[in-house]
């Protein structure tokens, strides 16, 4: 862990403007350009919300937000895990010239994403007063969740990298997969006030809601941005010590075989 921090100093510069660049660059020949990251969040959320309202029946208080809120939750976890898989093949001309410690990328695509999650959600602070959202301290507790998501995001692009090298089917079986938990995780509905699931299927409930940490982490968003109360901190925390683990992992394995990444990729 002492190289890894020493790398993080190292290509501080690298880390700073790679992420710029590359935003740069995608909006370079579109004509919304930074404006398609307000509206790609919102059109979404107006979508779940229209099909979850009318076709399942869903109603929440402030379900438009509570929809937004699992989108943008669930669409940084999702893209940096997909990248991953694919991380070392895009960055194939600048790791075949130079060395860079390759969890240098998953980090820049970690601050890529992260710039879009951050300019979405600033759409949800104007949305909370034309919902009429009250503003309470819990919100401050929305801090230390976007902290596990970030070190959940990191382990999950990191071992992606690593195994996405050597497994040539894995990007197709991560996006089966990825869809999947995209499902179980309560994007556009509540697990927690599924009456269904409470009274005929409680392990499914707790399986769902506590087992799944990206859904952990969404019920805690909700909660304490939306309905004033705090998260489940004991599976927060348990889930953000399985993070720090597997984030260990990823080093470990990236550190270990990534002179050999190149030749395969």
């Amino acid at each position: 862990m002492r190289l890894f921090f020493s790398n993080l100093k190292k290509y501080k510069g690298y880390l700073k403007y790679a992420p710029v660049s590359i935003l740069k660059t995608e909006v370079a020949n579109t004509y919304l350009n930074w404006l398609w990251w307000f509206l790609e969040p919102l059109l979404f959320m107006l979508t779940y919300t229209f099909v979850a309202s009318l076709i399942f029946n869903q109603s929440l208080p402030y379900f438009p937000l509570f929809v937004f809120i699992g989108l943008n939750t669930w669409n940084y976890f999702d893209r940096c895990v997909k990248r991953g898989v694919v991380m070392m093949r895009h960055y194939r001309g600048i790791v075949t010239k130079t060395y860079v410690p390759k969890y240098i990328f998953v980090i820049v695509q970690m601050a890529l994403e992260g710039i879009k999650i951050a300019i979405s959600y600033l759409l949800l602070i104007p949305m909370m007063f034309i919902w009429k959202v009250p503003l309470t301290w819990h919100i401050l507790e929305s801090i230390p969740l976007f902290l596990v998501l970030l070190i959940l995001s990191f382990a999950g692009c990191s071992l992606m990298l690593h195994f996405g090298v050597f497994i040539s089917d894995l990007e197709k079986t991560v996006s089966v997969v990825m869809r999947l938990i995209f499902y179980m995780s309560g994007v556009f509905y509540s697990i927690s006030r599924n009456k269904t699931l409470s009274k005929n299927h409680p392990f499914a409930k707790t399986l769902l809601l506590k087992v799944n940490p990206i859904s952990c982490i969404m019920d805690g968003l909700r909660r304490c941005i939306l309905y004033g109360r705090s998260p489940d901190w004991l599976w927060i925390g348990i889930w953000a010590a399985v993070g720090l683990v597997f984030c260990g992992l990823g080093i470990h394995l990236i550190h270990k075989y990534e002179a050999g990444y190149a030749k395969i990729s």
